[in-house]
């Protein structure tokens, strides 16, 4: 795993100039801003159980799908691509998070879905918004504010959408204006790593399989792998308790079958893996301030292998497939 260079050193990203008047600053920047009140979603549209920050109650969902959870799950699933891939070309300068927050809230009252995210239950209060939007050294579950992005900032979407009974969850790293080459290829990395995790996901495969691709490409190129998060299953829950790791656990030894879906969403890091959580009860960031990144799908495992359920239906604009 690389070690962050020390005030004095000369910055890794090639600008020139000392690591404290680079990006020593770039990832102290990172502060949570003001947090407007949550988006209104329409009567009409149908919301899950924790709509409105209610208590729920999971049950027990099976691993594998019905063919009609499997056809609803296809088109919630691409309708979340459609809304990441359209948050990505909103992605400047001097945007706030808050303002994607509400361009992916209003996205998905017109498509007749409910964010996924809005109000659903936490440790310490519900998360209060329709999309998690986490910057540079960020790793997961940044919450929407009004704080600008600034030139040079990378910046992750995570959008799951809830329609016709099932959640569609999916997420990529986005450039912000000019950004330096070391952050460039640690987005490469993970988009990379993503899929070997994906192409892992073979009917007859042990679930183990996902994270030991992961992990052996990461950290075989110097990176970390976030253990404190993982992929899950979803389907008519937002998340089952079926557990992706993205780095090999032993333990876990399931064997994928076809039907299964879950999601596959790896965040790699420039330095240390280790994260520590904000008191909003959500924001992960990496110890050491280093930056990561995220890529995220549904997958469909298919007698012939993974089908990705949150592909785009235009990927032009996506980094998982232009990067």
């Amino acid at each position: 795993m690389r070690a962050l260079p020390k005030a004095n050193d000369i910055c890794w990203c090639g600008s020139g100039k000392k690591y404290k008047r680079c990006h020593k600053l770039a990832t102290e920047a990172i502060r949570q801003g003001d947090i407007s009140p949550p988006r209104i979603v329409p009567d009409e549209i149908d919301q899950p159980l924790w709509a409105g920050g209610k208590d729920f109650d999971r049950w027990d969902e099976p691993h594998v799908k019905s063919p009609d959870v499997i056809s609803r799950m296809r088109r919630t699933g691409q309708l979340a691509g459609d809304t990441l891939a359209y948050l990505g070309t909103l992605v400047r300068p001097g945007v706030t998070t808050e303002e994607i927050d509400a361009a992916c809230h209003q996205r998905a009252i017109e498509v007749g879905a409910y964010p996924s995210p809005l109000m659903y239950s936490g440790t310490v209060m519900p998360f209060p918004k329709s999309v998690c939007t986490s910057v540079n050294e960020v790793i997961c579950h940044g919450i929407p504010d009004d704080r600008p992005l600034h030139d040079g900032d990378i910046v992750n979407f995570d959008v799951t959408l809830f329609k016709e009974g099932v959640h569609g969850d999916t997420n990529a790293t986005f450039f912000v204006g000019t950004v330096d080459e070391a952050s460039k290829m640690l987005t490469v990395v993970t988009r990379d790593s993503t899929m070997r995790g994906i192409e892992a996901a073979q009917p007859g495969n042990r679930l183990n399989d996902i994270g030991r691709a992961i992990q052996e490409h990461a950290e075989g190129l110097g990176y970390g792998v976030v253990r404190d998060f993982v992929g899950h299953g979803i389907g008519e829950q937002f998340h089952t308790d079926l557990q992706i790791c993205h780095y090999y656990h032993p333990r876990l030894t399931d064997v994928i079958e076809p039907g299964m879906t879950f999601t596959i969403e790896p965040m790699i890091t420039q330095g240390s893996y280790r994260a520590r959580l904000w008191s909003d009860g959500w924001t992960a960031v990496t110890t050491d301030g280093s930056r990561t990144a995220q890529f995220e799908h549904t997958i469909l495992v298919t007698e012939d292998g993974p089908e990705i359920l949150t592909t785009p239906s235009d990927t032009s604009n996506h980094p998982f497939w232009q990067l």
